[in-house]
């Protein structure tokens, strides 16, 4: 495979030295406690180039991935994390052929990380700070099959294979969803607390085939001088609740 050169405004990670920027390229030096680094003279380079600060510390450009964005991009809010964006991704069988419609956009993660996959994302978001925002990190991201849309999901029209909700759920967005499905289509519910899931399960119950709830509870190892053992960062961040058409 022919490795992809670097253009002007490219978002990169540069790492070295136990250090990570996420830049873009053509933007002013970067000055850090290891020395400035020329974001100019990376334009032209193929992604994996070593570079040296004027001090002479050596650094990796790498072609930022959907992970990158989850840790480095503009936040309006606390997206989801990867463990529930995989599980959307896990039980619906997300893959190239299909439409997804994504409603409660945020900062834009889920929907970079299903434009990878997907063959288009519908993404609504009804704050318009919200919407913009993640308009920047989604173009930051390079996709062109991704369409941001400031408005609310229940005004979509179409048919979609996927719908993807991250917000605050009624029972209405539950049966939308259910309208504009093709048949044998999913619906992906992230929902924080109980209440707010059963009443997303109770109410796709009534129109959907097939639907359960899943918890992934994440527990990170940490290995140190004195031993390896679980980290104490809280494992449970929220309920997916996955409903078939």
């Amino acid at each position: 495979m022919i490795p992809r050169h670097i253009g002007e405004g490219d978002r990169l990670v540069i790492t070295g030295e136990n250090r990570t920027y996420f830049v873009k390229a053509g933007s002013p030096p970067l000055s850090t406690d290891l020395g400035i680094i020329d974001l100019k003279g990376v334009i032209g380079a193929p992604f994996g180039t070593v570079i040296t600060s004027h001090k002479g510390v050596s650094f990796t450009i790498r072609q930022p991935r959907p992970t990158d964005f989850f840790s480095h991009s503009r936040r309006t809010g606390a997206p989801m994390l990867p463990k529930d964006i995989g599980m959307v991704i896990g039980f619906t069988g997300m893959n190239r052929s299909d439409l997804v419609l994504d409603a409660g956009t945020g900062s834009g993660i889920a929907a970079i990380y299903y434009a990878g996959i997907a063959a288009h994302v519908e993404s609504y978001e009804h704050r318009e700070a919200f919407a913009r925002a993640a308009a920047e990190n989604i173009a930051d991201a390079g996709l062109d099959n991704v369409e941001v849309i400031h408005g609310d999901v229940l005004s979509a029209e179409g048919t979609y294979d996927i719908v993807h909700l991250d917000m605050h759920i009624g029972q209405e967005h539950v049966r939308h969803a259910s309208e504009h499905l093709v048949p044998g289509g999913y619906l992906a519910c992230y929902t924080p607390f109980l209440e707010q899931t059963f009443t997303v399960y109770d109410t796709a119950c009534s129109c959907f085939s097939e639907v359960s709830i899943h918890e992934c509870i994440e527990r990170e190892l940490t290995r140190s001088d004195r031993g390896t053992r679980p980290s104490t960062r809280v494992g449970h961040s929220g309920y997916i609740t996955i409903a078939r058409k």
